[in-house]
């Protein structure tokens, strides 16, 4: 944990998470006890995952994978001949997109 302080001067994206886990670690362990400090293992979770993304790496890395397996078992899929998507654009991993954000004119 830095100093909380982000890019541009303001709150970090993490900081409320980092606020979290260290409100229940003091709150958990004041008595001396370390055993307190077990209750807070979610706090923890959430500020790594806000940290280094791996939850949500792994989604993503799942849903490319069932998108080609299904790919694979409807070859016609990503023509947009079977079941795609009406005015679908193909995107660089291969999963469709609407073509709302950062479409050329």
């Amino acid at each position: 944990m830095a100093s909380g302080y982000g890019l541009n001067g303001g709150v970090s994206r993490c900081f409320p998470f980092w606020q979290d886990l260290l409100a229940c670690y003091v709150v958990n362990t004041a008595d001396g006890n370390a055993e307190g400090r077990w209750k807070c293992i979610p706090q923890r979770d959430d500020y790594f995952e806000c940290l280094h993304h791996k939850k949500e790496i792994e989604k993503v890395k799942a849903i490319r994978a069932a998108y080609i397996r299904h790919e694979i078992a409807n070859p016609g899929f990503s023509k947009g001949e079977v079941g795609g998507m009406v005015g679908a654009k193909s995107s660089v991993g291969g999963v469709k997109g609407l073509g709302l954000v950062g479409s050329e004119k």
